[in-house]
């Protein structure tokens, strides 16, 4: 790829977060011109349970909410050919009506197994990653309604294949985590595996003249860098890339890295190494930044009470100085898998997979005071109704309701989707 090293310019999909916020990160929505309906008299409401069958099973990502305050998620199972499936969330008259946009499988080698949020373009239609396809290394894809499609709540949408990740994997394998989009239209993301050193890779997906055409930025080595890139990547007002390797770094328990363009190619450098002690290891939900450059993330384990941590890193001098905010309780993998949301106040909110009175996950709000940061616990998810195991990031809407996924619970033990009103 040729990259003159000069500075770009990176837009949202939709908006940005928070309102203020400087740089742009595809789909983790902020509040939309039009909000959704006001919130129930409950803290806590399940405004779906998925059946597992064709709305979906096992949702393991987030959702995306458009500005008439739809929502758009993905389930990693269910849907027509238990594949899983793309779904749509649409309040009408006192109760939210699910349609279910695309199964996967209804097309052969058209992806199965989405395992992260769709984003959604300017002109509504979505775009997201399977880890599994013709190969079983993964797809991206686009979903773009139907001409003449009916008013109807199973209306189907049409897919289109962006890439195919190849069985020799040099090109990445299983892709997840947010996309990131360019004012040009091109596409960033992450992959768990594949690359040169089947380590993951960051990479660039190019649209010309109706095709795309994919550019490995970066491939994993872990000789110290990392490996298992997560979460998607983020970017600056320079045009610089920031990400998290799940494992691998300095110490072998993760790393935030970041990618810079130089030349005709990329420059990947090292901003944090996690130890695996009071910091915190194994960082899989990927980064969020304000709009003074800093930036945020989570670790999944250890940290001092073992269940994982929330940080923040701060750019000084050309270096960057690690902020622990706070360390949860429970055991390794027990903490947040996803990014966190900021709102206009700075307040900082997320799930953990586990954790929580029950043991089941739990939904927090961090909020600054007095130079320190307040933990706050929403709902903690008791295993039956409400769900269990969330492991996704959350959409805060204008008037500070909270929405998210849980993976399994609820009435028939297939996820569920959810509200919280702080």
């Amino acid at each position: 790829m040729t990259n003159s090293g000069q500075h770009r310019s990176w837009t949202l999909n939709v908006s940005s977060w928070p309102a203020t916020a400087a740089l742009a990160v595809a789909i983790v929505l902020a509040p939309a011109a039009v909000a959704p309906p006001a919130a129930r008299a409950q803290t806590y409401t399940v405004i779906h349970n998925f059946t597992g069958g064709i709305d979906g099973a096992d949702p393991q990502a987030g959702l995306a909410m458009d500005r008439a305050g739809n929502f758009y998620g993905t389930t990693n199972g269910g849907g027509a050919k238990d594949l899983g499936a793309v779904f749509k969330l649409k309040y009408h008259g006192s109760a939210w009506v699910l349609s279910t946009l695309y199964s996967f499988g209804e097309v052969e080698f058209d992806g199965a197994d989405p395992q992260g949020r769709v984003s959604i373009a300017a002109d509504g239609t979505l775009y997201g990653t399977t880890i599994t396809g013709e190969s079983n290394v993964g797809t991206v894809f686009h979903l773009i309604p139907g001409a003449a499609a009916p008013k109807s709540a199973l209306a189907a949408w049409n897919e289109t294949i962006l890439h195919k990740f190849s069985e020799q994997g040099i090109d990445g394998q299983e892709p997840q985590g947010d996309l990131l989009f360019d004012q040009s239209g091109n596409i960033y993301g992450t992959t768990f595996f594949g690359g040169g050193h089947g380590n993951g890779v960051i990479y660039e997906l190019t649209p010309s003249s109706g095709s795309w055409t994919e550019n490995v930025l970066y491939a994993a080595r872990n000789n110290g860098d990392g490996m298992e890139a997560r979460g998607g990547v983020i970017s600056d007002a320079a045009g610089n890339l920031y990400g998290v390797f799940g494992y691998g770094g300095p110490d072998g328990r993760g790393a935030v890295y970041e990618l810079s363009p130089s030349g005709s190619g990329w420059t990947e450098q090292t901003v944090y190494g996690f130890t695996g002690g009071t910091d915190g290891e194994f960082p899989f939900g990927g980064l969020i930044m304000d709009s003074a450059g800093n930036l945020y993330g989570t670790t999944s384990s250890s940290g001092s009470g073992g269940g994982g941590t929330v940080f923040e890193l701060t750019p000084t001098n050309g270096a960057w100085t690690f902020n622990l905010l706070y360390s949860f309780s429970g055991e390794n993998y027990d903490g947040p898998l996803d990014k966190l949301v900021m709102d206009a106040a700075s307040n900082l909110y997320g799930t953990t997979s586990g954790e929580g009175a029950f043991g089941y996950g739990s939904v927090f709000k961090l909020t600054p005071s007095n130079g320190g940061w307040t933990y706050s616990s929403l709902h903690d998810f008791s295993g039956g109704s409400d769900g269990r195991y969330p492991v996704c990031s959350l959409v805060l809407d204008a008037s500070g309701n909270l929405y998210g996924t849980a993976s399994a619970g609820g009435q028939y033990d297939s996820g569920t989707v959810w509200e919280v009103t702080p």
